[in-house]
């Protein structure tokens, strides 16, 4: 296997339904529009949460951004957390004429000697890309200097968006990582999360549920990850990519390689969280396990139920906008439903082909699959007297302007959302929204403007 990905390849998804219908390389600017992230942003987004190693961005300091402390979601790890840290090479000129190698084989040396990380990632920048730096010869001869794996990450921000950058971090994990340690033991039930990065800790939410039934969880990719549990993932029976499918790529080649099958699950609501415990039972295909599932999801269930009693009658007959991005689209949706609220519109306009079809299949026809939510909310919140909003921070606007509640869904939300306790901890939030009088009151006109 070659060590550097081929762009191309990583574009023509053949586990995806959808693959004739996209093959750009980049997001295209419109004037006028801000656009999303690039690859690089979407390779640290899905490498991140591994605490226990090291992110290196090769590159000139802007390309590190705003790293220091962008990932608020703690960790189980009890070491130090190096996602709170944000290394970079920054490189300069002097490096762009005579090469940045040097600079970033320094870089690497201090980082594993001051931090000792498990491993280290080295992100390639649209800059070092572009002058050649060879990321895989500095990183395999770190490797063997000192010991640990030193992981090139080939997503300069020109390849394409966030997406891709995700899928780029997976190359990256499978060619580097994967297969290169044996776990000390193995189980029937041993199963690899994908895509979950845990924000705001909804893995968290479900997984007791998962050990409680005896599956374990022997990888994750990478929600409250650890370098030495990935390098392990070739021996689960099962992968589970939870809601988002950029990694598929990852999925299938996994598949091919070591013949692990693979589902796709979300863990939003009532329903989709039983169906994704239960689906991952069948695939283990253990009949006593398939059992207990269902024995669990019936408790689980009766248990919810009667403690959203007192939110059913608040919900009652009321309509949600919901204005977020990629997967969330339809799983937010279905936890919306579940609590008695009908959605009639949700944003599209970040979301796979896959999410499409998933919203319209929760929406039903009458739903609105909003493009340009930025322009279209208001107006869908007229036409249909929607009563509620659910969006990022920047939405509020809308919400104040049209006098109805607001609740942030985003992912700089502080709360979790996930699972059985998250679809409580999401009533008791919109709940409040709901009976919070500022949202009527703050867009009437003052005493004297009357």
């Amino acid at each position: 296997m070659s060590a550097k990905p081929k762009i191309k390849d990583l574009l023509d998804e053949s586990a995806c339904e959808h693959n004739k219908t996209k093959k750009a390389t980049c997001n295209t600017p419109t004037p006028g529009a801000t656009t999303g992230g690039c690859a690089i942003d979407g390779a640290q987004i899905a490498l991140f949460p591994f605490a226990d190693a090291a992110h290196l961005v090769h590159g000139p300091m802007t390309c590190l951004g705003g790293s220091w402390e962008t990932r608020l979601t703690g960790t189980s790890w009890t070491g130090r957390d190096l996602t709170q840290m944000g290394f970079t090479t920054d490189i300069n000129i002097n490096d762009v004429v005579f090469s940045g190698e040097e600079r970033l084989a320094e870089a690497i040396a201090y980082i594993v000697s001051n931090y000792s990380p498990q491993a280290v990632f080295v992100y390639s920048t649209c800059v070092t890309a572009l002058i050649g730096d060879d990321l895989d010869l500095v990183c395999k001869q770190a490797s063997a200097q000192h010991g640990i794996p030193c992981v090139p990450v080939h997503a300069p921000g020109f390849v394409g968006g966030k997406n891709l950058g995700s899928r780029l971090a997976g190359e990256a994990v499978l060619r580097h990582l994967v297969g290169t340690l044996e776990p000390e033991e193995t189980t029937p039930f041993d199963i690899n999360l994908i895509g979950d990065h845990n924000v705001t800790g909804d893995m968290w939410q479900y997984k007791p549920l998962l050990d409680e039934l005896g599956i374990r969880v022997l990888s994750t990719l990478s929600g409250d990850g650890r370098i030495s549990q990935i390098r392990t993932a070739h021996r689960a029976r099962l992968n589970v990519i939870v809601c988002a499918k950029a990694l598929v790529s990852l999925t299938r080649k996994m598949h091919e390689q070591y013949g692990i099958p693979w589902i796709s699950c979300s863990f939003y609501g009532k329903r989709d969280t039983s169906n994704g415990i239960m689906a991952i039972a069948e695939a283990l295909g253990d009949a006593a396990l398939i059992e207990r599932t269902r024995q669990l999801i019936a408790r689980e269930e009766a248990r919810l139920e009667e403690r959203l009693v007192p939110y059913r009658q608040v919900f009652a007959g009321k309509k949600a906008v919901l204005n977020t991005g990629g997967n969330k689209a339809w799983s937010i949706a279905s936890a919306l439903q579940d609590l008695g609220i009908e959605v009639v519109a949700t944003s599209v306009r970040k979301s796979t082909e896959d999410d499409k079809v998933k919203a319209r299949e929760y929406l039903g026809e009458k739903g609105v699959l909003m493009t340009t939510p930025a322009t279209q909310q208001a107006k869908i919140i007229d036409e249909t007297g929607a009563d509620l909003l659910l969006a990022g921070g920047r939405s509020l606007y809308t919400a104040i302007k049209k006098r109805i509640a607001f609740t942030d869904v985003n992912q700089e939300k502080k709360k979790s959302y996930g699972a059985y306790n998250g679809l409580l901890t999401l009533a008791e939030d919109l709940k409040n929204s709901l009976q919070n009088p500022v949202f009527a009151l703050v867009g009437r006109k003052a005493p004297w403007e009357k």
